[in-house]
């Protein structure tokens, strides 16, 4: 009876393991068919309520300056904040979208 319960609570940690590093290896980045009015409405939402300095000129994600790159910037800001990668515009990415000094969250 003692085994089981530890087996039990060892899958169970094991759970909350796996799914907490499974969240940290993912990413939120732009559809790249999703339209750009749509884009750009969630940009502005959410660098109006978020620190967006990385993509403005001069942050280290600025470059290279386009709406996709800039959209998926926010969209993971937003999915490291909420857990919640918007469908409309977004998909889950397993690879990691920083590129040179450009850190994603």
């Amino acid at each position: 009876m003692a085994n089981s319960s530890v087996y039990v609570l060892g899958f169970l940690l094991c759970i909350f393991v796996c799914s907490t590093s499974e969240a940290q290896e993912t990413w939120c980045i732009a559809q790249g068919q999703a339209p750009d009015d749509k884009l750009q409405g969630f940009l502005d939402s959410t660098c109006g309520q978020n620190d967006c300095s990385a993509i403005q000129p001069g942050g280290s994600c600025y470059d290279p300056n386009t709406l996709q790159n800039h959209a998926s910037f926010a969209l993971d800001l937003v999915f490291r904040k909420t857990g919640d990668c918007n469908a409309d515009i977004g998909t889950p990415s397993v690879s990691d979208p920083s590129f040179g000094n450009c850190h994603y969250p």
